[in-house]
C-alpha cells in the first residue's frame, strides 16, 4: 500500500489534517479514507485536526511534551510534569501538565492525559526554556525554578508563608531533596516574586532555595 509506506514519513511527529489529506491527495474522498485509517487504528486522534501514527508505524515515541505544545496553546510544559522531568521529585508523573495564558483545559487522548492550568500573564513569560527531545524535536518547557515556582503560586491552599513552613512543603509534600535545589537560579524566582502573586510563599521559596541545603 503506497499510503501506508507515505505515512510512515511522520513517524514519531505529530502531524495534522493538512497533511493527511496532501499525502492521500489521490483518493476522490480522502476524508472517508482517513475515518478508515482511525478506525482499523493505523493513526491515532489527539484533538481534531491532530494526529500521531499507531505504534506500528513508527521508530520511536511520540514525544508528549511537544504533543503538549501543539495540544494547545500558547503553552509550556511545568509543574509535576516538569519536576518530574528535571528529577526534582521522586515520582513518574503521567498527566503532561502546562500552563497557558488561555483557559483551563482538558485533553483525555490515547497517549494519556494533557492538563493546562491559567497562569496569570505577567507570571507566564518568566523562566521558559526550549529543550530537544531524543529525536531533536524541541519543546517548551519551565525551567526548574519556574516549575517550582508555578507549584507554589498553583497548588491551591498553601499557607506556607514561613521558611520552615515552605521547607516543609518541599522535603514532605512534593518529597524533594533540597540539595537538588542548590543549583537553582535565585534571580527566576525573584522574577516570580515580583509579579504580586503569592508574594510571602514565593519569599519563603528564596529564602530556602538561598540558605541551601
Amino acid at each position: 500500500m503506497k499510503w501506508a509506506k507515505q505515512l510512515k514519513q511522520f513517524n514519531n511527529i505529530p502531524f495534522g489534517h493538512g497533511a493527511l489529506l496532501s499525502l492521500l491527495k489521490d483518493y476522490k474522498r480522502p476524508n472517508d479514507k482517513i475515518s478508515r485509517m482511525l478506525a482499523e487504528g493505523d493513526i491515532l486522534k489527539i484533538k481534531r485536526g491532530l494526529y500521531v501514527l499507531s505504534s506500528e508505524y513508527r521508530t520511536a515515541p511520540v514525544s508528549k511534551p511537544l504533543l503538549a505544545n501543539l495540544i494547545y496553546g500558547p503553552s509550556y510544559v511545568s509543574l509535576d510534569f516538569a519536576l518530574s522531568y528535571y528529577g526534582l521529585i521522586p515520582e513518574g508523573v503521567f498527566e503532561i501538565s502546562s500552563m497557558t495564558p488561555k483557559r483551563v483545559k482538558y485533553y483525555d487522548t490515547p497517549l494519556g492525559r494533557f492538563t493546562y492550568t491559567h497562569s496569570f500573564a505577567s507570571l507566564y513569560g518568566i523562566g521558559i526554556v526550549s529543550e530537544a527531545s531524543a529525536d531533536g524535536s524541541c519543546f517548551l518547557i519551565a525551567s526548574p525554578e519556574k516549575a517550582l515556582c508555578d507549584k507554589v503560586v498553583f497548588t491551591k491552599k498553601l499557607s506556607a508563608t514561613s521558611v520552615k513552613a515552605m521547607r516543609t512543603f518541599l522535603t514532605e509534600d512534593l518529597r524533594i531533596d533540597l540539595e537538588d535545589l542548590t543549583q537553582l537560579d535565585l534571580a527566576i524566582i525573584g522574577q516570580c516574586c515580583d509579579c504580586g502573586y503569592k508574594t510571602r510563599q514565593l519569599n519563603a521559596l528564596y529564602q530556602v532555595v538561598e540558605a541551601g541545603a
